[in-house]
C-alpha cells in the first residue's frame, strides 16, 4: 500500500497535498482497497465552500456508497472531472490521476492538524 510522505492525512481517509496556495484533495490507497471497485464520484461545484469535518461529496463502490469528509475548510477552485468518465482512477491511481477537489483554504495552518504519513499508518495498522 502506497502513503506518500510529502501529503498529510486525515482520520477520515483523505489525503492532502499542499501546493502554493492552493490544497489537493483525494482519497487514500487504504481507503479505495476498502470500497473496492469505484463505479461512481459526486464532488461540488466549483466556486462551493467545503467545511472541515463535513461531507463534500461520495464516492459509490460496488459495495457501498461512502461520503467524503473535507479535511480542512475552504473553497473549491477545481474538481477532478476526469472522474465522471473514469471513476477506476480511484482504484488505479488514487494519488496522481484520482485527486478529487483543489482547494483555496481558509486557514492553511490547520493541515498542520492532519497526520503525517507515519501518523496515518499507524491510525490504519491498529
Amino acid at each position: 500500500m502506497s502513503l506518500p510522505k510529502d501529503l498529510r492525512y486525515s482520520e477520515e481517509h483523505e489525503w492532502v497535498k499542499v501546493e502554493g496556495d492552493k490544497v489537493t484533495i483525494g482519497i487514500t490507497d487504504f481507503a479505495q482497497s476498502e470500497l473496492g471497485d469505484i463505479v461512481f464520484v459526486e464532488l461540488p461545484e466549483v466556486g462551493a465552500t467545503i467545511e472541515a469535518d463535513e461531507p463534500f461529496g461520495s464516492v459509490e463502490s460496488v459495495k457501498t456508497v461512502s461520503e467524503l469528509y473535507a479535511p480542512i475548510s475552504g473553497k473549491v477552485v477545481e474538481i477532478n472531472e476526469n472522474l465522471d468518465d473514469s471513476p477506476e482512477f480511484v482504484n488505479e491511481s488514487p494519488y496522481e490521476n484520482a485527486w478529487m477537489i483543489v482547494v483555496e483554504p481558509d486557514n492553511k495552518e490547520d493541515i498542520e492538524k492532519l497526520m503525517t504519513a507515519e501518523e496515518y499508518q499507524k491510525m490504519i495498522s491498529e
